[in-house]
């Protein structure tokens, strides 16, 4: 992998942005509504030229010490207070993301429910794997619950899973994969009755949802004002528009939000308190989200929800006209899940022939029982009728692609691989042979890998998936 040595003298400004701008040209675009995950887009540039603008005016400032920039939290009191007025009230904390904001709501259950042995969380199948992240930083045990099959978390499994040592209970609002609100109210209610703590993960839908109830659909309840929900996480970077990381995590209570908190007196240096995970980190993404809600407005988010969802409803409709796929569930936000309804049409090759024509359309794994398929989120941006045809063709290639080709024989072998004795180069070389280049700069194609990893189970896709990370950073 090619490295740049430090230069003796600083290489001029022009010459660095140009060579960043090539650096860029195999990224996926960020406006256009051609990429249907990782990158939310208005269409309204003049938003994002001003969150821009304000994201460099609030580069520099360091959100380590409010009382040196008191700005952070003027800024912070500003956009919490906000969120916090479209979604049940409460107290909160701004955040680099979803993960952060998660991670603070489970460090706050866990510190405010001390149990005898370790602390466990109860989770959905569906659930973000933040919440699997943030229990294996933080100590927790993981309770797997199962959905039904409109991919709803189950009440029922919801209670059974409790015991002494549960400190959270969790409900999306929406799930990602598949865009479907699990019956919050229910799971809340059986937490209350237990005197345990209830998370709602709308990261995805919390900035979006109660925009499309005040435009009229009917919402289901999932926010603060919920009995039994004590904490919940809205990403602004989504359907917030704001360029990343920004994310808010709000408590229905004071004192919870106390516990997410970190303080730390065990040295002569300066006073360390913290708010969030990180301790130094720049307020830029604080202004550009503070700048993106005041110049968006309330108006300017029903539309964008609204547009967003009309959008999510027409692809479920063109879908039902394209032979061989079949939309999963009831999408109460904009995400739509696509499967295959044909053995012969592989949703793996479908989203290489996609990109070959220009458009990310995001892969995801079977699961439980969930098959393989691809996810779609729709913004204010997206335009259906390309997308269903670029849909389509894709689809035809696909079927007269075939399924890929994957040797049984190389499935066991990965699935009794060790590991340990292959060092980065050498993992490389193994990816290479099932035509992975992480040397060769061109796109991948990735049907063949998903295949693999979709046959083997979730413990092995993990590990392979380190690997995969180590080596391309090698």
């Amino acid at each position: 992998m090619p490295s740049d040595p430090l230069p003796e003298a600083g290489r001029p400004a022009a010459e660095l942005l140009a060579e960043l701008a090539r650096l860029r040209d195999a990224d996926l675009p960020v406006r256009g509504g051609q990429v249907t995950a990782y990158v939310y887009d208005t269409g309204r540039e003049a938003v994002h030229d001003l969150a821009a603008t304000a994201y460099q005016e609030m580069l520099e400032v360091n959100c380590l010490d409010p009382t040196a920039f008191p700005s952070i939290v003027a800024l912070e009191r500003r956009i919490v207070g906000a969120v916090a007025g479209k979604l049940g009230g409460g107290s909160g904390i701004f955040t680099s993301g979803g993960t952060e904001s998660i991670m603070l709501a489970v460090k706050a259950a866990r510190d405010a429910r001390p149990v005898d042995g370790t602390p466990q969380i109860v989770l959905p199948a569906t659930a973000h794997p933040a919440f699997h992240k943030a229990a294996h930083y933080l100590g927790l045990e993981v309770v797997h619950v199962p959905v039904d099959d409109a991919f709803r978390a189950d009440p029922a499994a919801t209670a059974a899973a409790l015991t002494p040592r549960t400190v959270l209970v969790v409900a999306s609002a929406p799930s990602y994969p598949q865009g479907v609100m699990d019956p919050v109210p229910e799971i809340a209610a059986i937490a209350a009755s237990a005197g345990v703590p209830c998370h709602v993960d709308a990261c995805v839908g919390g900035w979006v949802l109660p925009w499309l109830r005040d435009a009229g659909r009917d919402v289901p309840p999932f926010d603060l004002s919920v009995p039994g929900v004590t904490s919940l996480s809205c990403d602004l970077h989504k359907y917030g528009y704001s360029p990343k990381g920004a994310s808010v995590v709000l408590f229905a209570d004071e004192s919870l939000r106390r516990h997410a908190y970190f303080a730390s007196a065990e040295w002569p240096g300066y006073t360390v308190i913290n708010a969030g995970v990180q301790s130094s980190k720049s307020a830029g993404p604080l202004g550009a989200a503070w700048a993106t809600l005041m110049a968006v407005g309330a108006r300017g988010y029903r539309e964008l929800a609204e547009s967003a969802m009309s959008a999510a409803e027409r692809l479920a409709a063109g879908i039902a006209g394209i032979p061989g796929l079949r939309v999963l569930g009831e999408p109460a936000a904009p995400l739509v899940a696509v499967a295959s309804s044909d053995p012969e049409l592989d949703v793996f090759v479908v989203a290489d022939e996609a990109r070959a024509r220009g458009w990310f359309f995001q892969p995801q794994l079977s699961y439980q029982g969930i098959p393989p398929n691809l996810h779609f989120t729709l913004t204010g941006v997206s335009d259906v009728d390309a997308l269903l045809a670029a849909l389509a063709d894709a689809v035809k290639a696909a079927r007269a692609a075939g399924p890929p080709d994957v040797p049984s024989d190389l499935v066991e072998a990965l699935a009794g691989l060790d590991l340990d004795s292959l060092d980065d180069a050498g993992f490389a070389g193994l990816l290479a042979s099932v035509g992975v280049d992480l040397a060769g700069g061109a796109e991948p194609e990735m049907a063949m890998v998903n295949a693999i990893l979709d046959a083997l189970p979730p413990a092995t896709r993990e590990a392979l998936l380190i690997r995969f990370l180590s080596a391309l950073y090698a």
